[in-house]
């Protein structure tokens, strides 16, 4: 019988180590390949380790909450062939022993002698004296009567203070999230520039022309992809906004890798659009949703979270009139897209009621000055308040 080893996956760099989060088989339990065996939670990405054979999973050397490297061995699986019969004949015996289990938790629940030893933490001192000085015996109706009187009152009280507070240990992405948003803050010269877009004309021409472009692409005519768009034209016009620092150097980028920042159950996660300088409108809305499912299954590699050199965060989707999103290091701006809101607007001379969208470019000051921020949030507005700009390169 030949034993294959269960490795933690290449990870990148970047990436230092791994904790584990759930394993989702047992010890002596058959698997079939590519089954999911293990959950592991990088400071990007959650990633599920699959079977690479058949067999019976023979040990797990790395248990719930280690922390783990690249290649580490995280158990091993004896290889066989498995039979339809075999799984039958294991779910038969997971039955059983699910039942077992339960008789023994009730008939360890009606040893009276069982609730004391192992509630004994939570009897008052009055309590522990009535049954020593009465010499209670397994089958005594004393620690019965003090359990329905006494320990359910502790018990109550107890569950009442943890009502006002709960620990619970941060993820790793989480860590992650927070460490990276502290340094952003305390490394960089952070500041940030607003302006304001009249949504009327992208508004139209979704009305016009989306259906027509659900038809023919098979996906939703969505805001970001305009936004995208204007932001390439932007960067490509004050490149000094696509580059970073490096000690002393500014590092220019070439390529236009966008980030998209999206929520997910884990927290913010932002997966990258590479090259969308030649991606269509539709080719942008197809990779937007792609990652969004991902995000959402925790199926996003090390690939989709890397490589990306500026970010757009869009908190209009939960309701944020204006905010200050923070950098995502090493880049050296973000530009946060907010509620769309009908507001009076003077227009030639004239009050109009006009859906308008805050802008926010926060940027880091000491590669980006703020006649380049302004420049590049005035260009954004120009090209989405007239998106024939794009056609005829003004």
């Amino acid at each position: 019988m030949k034993t294959i080893n269960i490795l933690v996956p290449e990870l990148p760099e970047s990436i230092s180590n791994a904790t584990i989060i759930k394993w989702h088989k047992q010890v002596g339990e058959i698997i079939c390949c590519n089954d999911n065996l293990v959950d592991i939670e990088t400071d990007k990405v959650t990633l599920e380790v699959s079977s690479p054979c058949n067999g019976i999973l023979k040990i797990i050397l790395e248990k719930e909450g280690c922390t783990v490297k690249s290649n580490q061995i995280l158990g091993e699986i004896h290889q066989q062939d498995i039979t339809q019969d075999d799984i039958s004949h294991q779910n038969i015996i997971e039955k059983k022993k699910y039942l077992l289990d339960s008789q023994k938790s009730l008939i360890h629940s009606n040893n009276t002698n069982s609730i004391y030893v192992n509630h004994k933490k939570y009897f008052t001192p009055s309590m522990r004296r009535s049954i020593k000085k009465n010499q209670v015996t397994r089958n005594d109706k004393i620690i019965s009567n003090h359990l329905s009187e006494n320990l359910e009152n502790q018990l109550n009280t107890i569950t009442l203070n943890n009502n006002f507070s709960k620990r619970v240990k941060m993820t790793q992405l989480r860590q992650t999230i927070a460490k990276r948003l502290l340094d952003s803050k305390n490394n960089t010269a952070m500041l940030t520039t607003f302006n304001e877009v009249n949504m009327q004309p992208i508004i139209t021409l979704r009305n016009k022309y989306g259906e027509d472009f659900k038809k023919k692409h098979g996906i939703r005519m969505g805001f970001m992809s305009f936004f995208i768009k204007a932001t390439v034209e932007a960067l490509k016009k004050f490149p000094h906004i696509n580059a970073y620092i490096d000690k002393t150097d500014i590092v220019l980028y070439k390529n236009f890798n966008i980030n998209i920042a999206i929520s997910t159950p884990k927290g913010l996660i932002t997966p990258v659009l590479k090259n969308v300088d030649n991606m269509s409108m539709s080719d942008i809305e197809k990779k937007i949703k792609e990652l969004s499912i991902k995000g959402h299954e925790n199926k996003l590699n090390i690939t989709d979270l890397t490589g990306g050199n500026f970010t757009i965060t869009n908190g209009g989707i939960f309701g944020s009139l204006m905010s200050t999103p923070i950098i995502n290091p090493p880049q050296s701006a973000i530009l946060g897209m907010h509620v769309i809101q009908k507001r009076p607007v003077v227009v030639n001379e004239k009050i109009e009621i006009l859906p308008m969208m805050y802008l926010a470019l926060s940027y880091d000051h000491r590669l980006i000055d703020g006649k380049e921020s302004i420049g590049f949030l005035i260009t954004i507005k120009n090209i989405l308040e007239d998106f024939v700009r794009l056609l005829i390169n003004i």
